[in-house]
Parts: C-alpha cells; structure tokens; sequence
C-alpha cells in the first residue's frame, strides 16, 4: 500500500493593512490631483519626534518587486518593506472634523503617543509575538 506525498495548499494571507471607505475615497482624490502618474500611495513610518516614530505618506511612481501591496476598495497602497511588522494589522481611515482633516492609523502595535499626536511608540508584531510564545 503505497501513500501518496502529502500536498501542502498555501494558505491566502491576510493584507498588512485595511482601508476603510474613508481613507479610500481620500486616497483616490489625492491620486487624481497628483501632477505626476502615481501608481499608489506609500505608507511606512519613521524614527523621530517625542514619541519615538512617525507615519509617513507619500506618492509612489511605481511599484517595485518586493514592495507589499494592499488593493482594497479600488485603490492601492504599498507598504514600505521597513514598516510591515509596525503596521501589521493596522486599520487606515481618514477623518476629518472642524479643526484637522488627516488620515488616522488604528495601530494594535501602537503601544502610546505624544500629547500633540505627531508621533508614536511603536512595538513591531515580531517580537511581540516571540514574546507572548515564550511566555
């Protein structure tokens, strides 16, 4: 009786981030009003102010080999390869009030933020998760 080699599917992933309809109507009129073709918007973040890091945006011409993209609800927004384990799982809305319109990140990696908003404490998915499996 001979067995035959078990086939391993690859399980779909889930995207690094989400868009809410929000953030996706705000990205496609930033897209439209751009001067130059944008192929999508690029999403990371960076070291600096009180907290420690900051989101950024910016436009992106292109889209490289190896830059993580997440298309939802017709737009597309490529995550910087430095920043996918800070926003894993990250929930990208767009709010806008009487006093600011910005775009608003729901971190579950956030850990805190400065008093004025500019900035945040990060903890990358990696090693929260390392931790919480050796625990």
């Amino acid at each position: 009786m001979s067995s035959a080699p078990s086939v391993r599917t690859a399980r779909a992933r889930p995207p690094v981030m989400r868009i809410t309809d929000a953030a996706a109507a705000r990205i496609r009129q930033i897209m439209d009003r751009a001067r130059e073709p944008v192929a999508a918007v690029r999403v990371g973040v960076k070291n600096g102010g009180c907290a420690g890091m900051s989101y950024t945006l910016d436009y992106a011409g292109e889209i490289a080999p190896g830059d993580e993209v997440v298309e939802d609800k017709g737009v597309k927004v490529i995550v910087d390869p430095k920043a996918v384990l800070f926003l894993l799982g990250t929930e990208m809305d767009f709010k806008a009030d009487k006093m600011a319109a910005q775009f608003v990140f729901n971190n579950p990696n956030q850990t805190s933020a400065c008093g004025c908003g500019e900035s945040v404490a990060i903890t990358p998915a990696a090693s929260r998760d390392m931790d919480a499996a050796a625990s």
